[in-house]
């Protein structure tokens, strides 16, 4: 072989292993802080509410009005926190492996951060933040926001919890 020769074959040598080392690195980057969060869509009657103009006040009174009971706490019924009660905040909690998640489940099978429960109009919504393992509601896994309803097993890893009043 020429030296020529020789010297392109160390040179693509060198390339394809640092290659290979930003890919581990990147790789334990993504596994240890986690992926971007994506912002939840706006329901389509919010999104035309906030392009509609401003309405007249509405009266001091008003009919109440028809509201499924909406969920107060958080019950862990198996996993290592089994017997846990929680009681939801105002707007959203979040679940994952993370000191910052507001329900911390330390387990192989949970994600830095791996779900989010949030507060809409229509009751208590879940939402699996691209998970490895996955959000299990009722045994189906959770692609979209979706509605819990009261008593319904959610799961997390080894972790299942309902929402109760």
């Amino acid at each position: 072989m020429g030296e020529l020769t020789l010297l392109l074959l160390r040179i693509a040598f060198l390339a394809v292993l640092w290659g290979f080392v930003f890919a581990v690195v990147y790789a334990l980057r993504s596994d240890l802080f986690g992926q971007k969060v994506r912002r939840m869509p706006q329901p389509v009657a919010a999104a035309a509410a906030a392009a509609a103009p401003v309405a007249a006040p509405r009266p001091a009174v008003t009919a109440p009005e028809s509201t499924p009971a909406a969920a107060t706490r958080l019950v862990i019924t198996s996993g290592a926190k089994e017997g846990l009660e929680i009681d939801l905040p105002e707007e959203q909690l979040t679940i994952g492996r993370s000191n910052e998640s507001g329900l911390v489940i330390r387990d192989d099978y949970t994600s830095t951060h791996h779900a989010r429960l949030l507060r809409w109009p229509e009751g208590w919504v879940i939402q699996d933040l691209d998970s490895t393992n996955g959000t299990f509601l009722d045994g189906v896994r959770v692609i979209v926001p979706t509605q819990v309803p009261l008593g319904a097993t959610v799961k997390i890893g080894t972790t299942s919890f309902e929402l109760r009043r």
